[in-house]
């Protein structure tokens, strides 16, 4: 048996599983040692209710550098003996996000094998070498993303590390998945600790017999939990009982007046800044912020700040590591020996550094990693650690476990703060447990460049709820590996806003896109229309010119919105409360550039009107056979929750960009591994049914299409060219500004606002009714495009435009063939008619139409389809 001298914190002569194991009847047994290994707390996860805490992992309880590397190094040096010659073809495989430090440790101690750690941050440009399902995991996928494929497909000893086997289905999937392709005669199985059950242990060794393969198991200790009858439903009401219960006011102390920052911080209750059972934590953090604030600084605000106060934390003393250049980070993409040797050279300079930032007097100093981040913060912690500091190391995580107060639970603090490395499924909350009121000094908060965002540096952040309780903070960042052949990761821009871009307000829409008002990019429309449909450019690398509407066609557009602004506001007012109700109480909403832009901004307005919400709104574009801006789904993914994300459009056609949308959302999520984005579009008007999200199925004139940017703030059409956009940038437009005095925008939005009172029982009365209706697509639109497009003879379905909206597009910025109408479509189509005479486009009026009318495109377009006059050739 292995021995590893351990150290309990603030613990002393009490078992840290004792609070769980009298409240629950939850029991360890087996080796004496596994109380010294283990504590217990209780999880919010609906999966297992109780969690086991290392106090030698280095993940929830701060210990000592020196026990935490040489628990995992032993254990490396144990499976060096077991295999002998093998040891030299073996290859180290850790599992994310807790044993990503303890695996490499193990590496260490094997001393000749390359490490692998498994991610969950997809890195762009790297392939994928497997994954698999953690199942009882706060967040379950793992990557492999080896920089060299070859790593994991020899034939030698795969040593698979993790903190814990509790059940064994994580190694079990593991070898399932890895075993599929890179067969192998021998496994090694690591751990802290081995608390399967016999029926798991039994399972694990069928499951080795039957596909052929020798498992070994190295741990520290053994033995089970044995959970009572009805454990995981008493562990839920546990901890639901303890968050929804106060926390108790701080004591009165002396220096009370100078740590009201720090009691205001340590009284907020679970789940928010910093979470405790009792007084003794938040007292610890409130004398720690006075001491401070006696020295002249200022402390952290990690609650709400009162009305009208600026929340104020010292910025952190930054400490430049000079990390060795070509060492990775830890092991997401591989860790060789030769690596380590480069690493081990340069950490003493590294620990020098460190121990010149943390001034003479540090104190009891906290190294805190981040996340996966573990091997790199606890090297450098384990070289300050042998300059004399006292130290010691823990880490942030996903994990979320509840915080009580008492010495026999293993959480006694934990601070709350949102990811700051633009997780790529979304942001959440991230957690620091043991951390406040523990005494410590100084924090050294270790964490990589793509960690090292605004989000970290945030009112709310990491820094300023670690500056709430610690009085020295300090910032140590790791340069992110990034494989040769990857591309960089770039932090995105944010998005534009009026007045500089749009002449919408500011808070109405946020632009995902980038400003090319100063590119000449407008054409000729016949000399587009010829390059698109001779394969020679695409429609989004060009824009028309903008139309400039006649006082006839502009008094029709007025005339029209007056008309149809009732029926607007109906439609929009029925589409925002279906998505409330069906889609998310409080969604994102975000707009297809530009059409859908004008019906996102009312959307917002009627939330706001009728419900008091302030719903984000940001527009982006979708460029047909293109799809849609992954660096815009990168953008939201990173700010809002992607399930809350609802896409909108004015109108449905045919239902391509439906489509498109559909087909992007799939492609990105295989990309990048955030699959929670919903392609279902909210429309305003459904007329081809394509969708199940709209205000009416009606296709009547909206006038937002009868004009360009001159009613869509301004802003052109979206733009997609090589030349000007590049790997870091949204799709781009172009703001006209100067067409501000035609400019009737912010008019439309006014106008049919102004009719929301007017149509609200309406709306209550129809969204009800929709709600209880089949609203499935039908795609009848689709099909009469197909219909029209060979009876036509067009034999192209991207030339056959359908309803009013995009037959006025057709008539605005293409080469129009003709116009076929529905007969007895009467006023709706009073601005067709008008542009279609200007244009000397024919109309035709038929009967068995699904639209108002369609729009067909010249088909076979070169420059001799139109006369001198430039009006189209007369129809056949």
């Amino acid at each position: 048996m292995i021995e590893i001298e351990t150290e309990s914190v603030d613990n002393v002569g009490v078992w840290s599983g004792t609070w769980v194991a009298e409240r629950l009847g939850v029991e360890l047994q087996g080796d004496e040692r596994l109380p010294e290994l283990l504590g217990l707390a209780l999880r919010r996860n609906p999966k297992r209710a109780h969690l086991l805490v290392s106090n030698v992992l280095g993940k929830h309880v701060p210990q000592r550098p020196s026990r935490v590397y040489g628990a995992g190094f032993a254990l490396g040096e144990e499976v060096r003996e077991l295999l002998g010659p093998a040891a030299a073809g073996a290859v180290v495989l850790g599992y994310a996000e807790t044993a990503t430090g303890l695996g490499h440790a193990v590496a260490d101690g094997l001393g000749v094998a390359p490490y692998l750690h498994s991610t969950r941050r997809p890195v762009e440009g790297v392939a994928r070498a497997g994954g698999f399902e953690e199942s009882h995991s706060h967040a379950t996928s793992h990557l492999l993303l080896p920089q060299d494929p070859a790593l994991l497909a020899g034939d030698g000893v795969l040593v698979l590390v993790d903190d814990e086997f509790s059940t064994g289905n994580t190694v079990l999937n593991t070898i399932r998945a890895l075993h599929a392709r890179y067969p192998r005669s021998r496994y090694v199985i690591v751990a802290l600790v081995d608390m399967r059950s016999p029926a798991d242990r039994s399972r694990l060794t069928a499951f080795a017999a039957e596909i052929g393969a020798e498992v070994s198991l190295v741990t520290l200790a053994a033995g089970t939990v044995l959970l009572p009858e009805g454990v995981l439903e008493k562990g839920q009401a546990l901890v639901a009982e303890h968050e929804n219960s106060p926390t108790p006011p701080l004591p009165e102390s002396p220096d009370r007046a100078a740590a009201a920052p720090a009691a205001d911080a340590a009284r907020v209750a679970a789940p928010a800044a910093v979470a405790t059972g009792g007084p003794a934590a938040a007292a610890h953090a409130a004398a720690a912020v006075g001491n401070r604030a006696a020295r002249g600084g200022t402390g952290g605000h990690s609650g709400t700040p009162a009305p009208g106060a600026v929340p104020s934390t010292p910025a952190p003393t930054r400490v430049d590591l000079r990390w060795p250049d070509g060492v990775p980070d830890g092991g997401r993409h591989g860790f060789t020996p030769a690596h380590r040797v480069v690493l081990e050279a340069a950490l003493p300079q590294m620990a020098a550094a460190i121990k010149g930032a943390l001034g003479r007097t540090p104190g009891r100093t906290l190294l805190l990693g981040f996340e996966e981040l573990m091997y790199a913060p606890l090297r450098l912690a384990l070289a300050l650690e042998e300059t004399g500091a006292d130290v010691r190391f823990s880490t942030t995580t996903r994990s979320p476990v509840l915080a009580v107060d008492d010495p026999g639970y293993a959480i006694r603090t934990r601070l709350v703060f949102p990811a700051h490395d633009n997780p790529s499924d979304g942001p959440g909350e991230r957690y620091a447990y043991n951390v406040a009121g523990a005494g410590y000094d100084t924090v050294v908060a270790v964490v990589d460049s793509a960690a090292d965002t605004p989000a970290l540096h945030a009112p709310d952040g990491l820094l300023a709820r670690l500056a709430a309780h610690i009085p020295h903070v300090v910032l140590a960042v790791v340069p992110s590996y990034v494989p040769e052949g990857a591309p960089m990761p770039e932090p995105l821009p944010e998005p534009l806003r009026g007045p500089a871009f749009s002449s919408y307000a500011p808070d109405e829409v946020g632009w995902l896109l980038k400003d090319l008002s100063g590119v000449e990019l407008e054409a000729p429309t016949e000399e587009r229309e010829e390059a698109i449909q001779s394969g020679g450019a695409h429609y989004a690398e060009s824009l028309p010119v903008e139309y400039q509407p006649s006082p006839q066609y502009q008094e029709l557009f007025r005339a029209a919105l007056d008309t149809s602004a009732e029926r607007i506001a109906r439609a929009v007012g029925t589409v925002t409360e279906t998505v409330l109700a069906e889609r998310s109480p409080r969604p994102v909403l975000v707009s297809l550039a530009r059409a859908g832009t004008p019906v996102g901004v009312l959307m917002r307005r009627w939330a706001q009107r009728r419900h008091g919400l302030d719903l984000p709104h940001y527009a982006v574009s979708i460029v047909r056979g293109r799809g849609i801006d992954p660096n815009a789904l990168r953008w939201l993914a990173a700010h809002h929750e992607p399930a809350d994300v609802v896409f909108v459009d004015g109108w449905t056609g045919k239902g391509a960009i439906t489509r498109e949308l559909a087909a992007a959302i799939r492609e990105f999520a295989e990309s990048s591994g955030v699959d929670r984005f919903d392609p279902e579009i909210a429309v305003l008007a459904d007329p081809g049914s394509c969708v199940r999200t709209y205000g009416t199925r009606e296709d009547f004139l909206i006038p937002s299409a009868c004009l360009n940017s001159t009613v869509s703030g301004l802003i052109s059409r979206t733009v997609l060219r090589e030349d000007l956009i590049g790997p870091g940038d949204f799709h781009g437009a172009k703001f006209y500004r100067e067409l501000a005095d035609s400019d009737v925008s912010v008019d439309f939005l006014d106008a049919v606002a102004a009719r929301f009172d007017d149509v609200a029982a309406d709306v209550d009365r129809e969204a009800k009714a929709l709600q209880g209706t089949d609203r499935a697509p039908t795609w009848e639109g689709w099909a009469a495009v197909e219909r029209i497009s060979e009876e036509y003879g067009i034999h192209d379905v991207n030339l056959v435009k359908p309803g009013v909206g995009e037959t006025t597009r057709v008539l605005l910025r293409r080469v129009p063939w003709k116009i076929l109408a529905h007969r007895g479509a009467g006023a709706d189509l009073d601005h067709v008619r008008l542009l279609a005479e200007q244009r000397g486009v024919p109309v035709e009026w038929v009967d068995d139409l699904p639209y108002s009318c369609v729009g067909l495109i010249h088909p076979q377009y070169t420059r001799g389809a139109t006369g001198a006059d430039g009006k189209a050739v007369a129809s056949r």
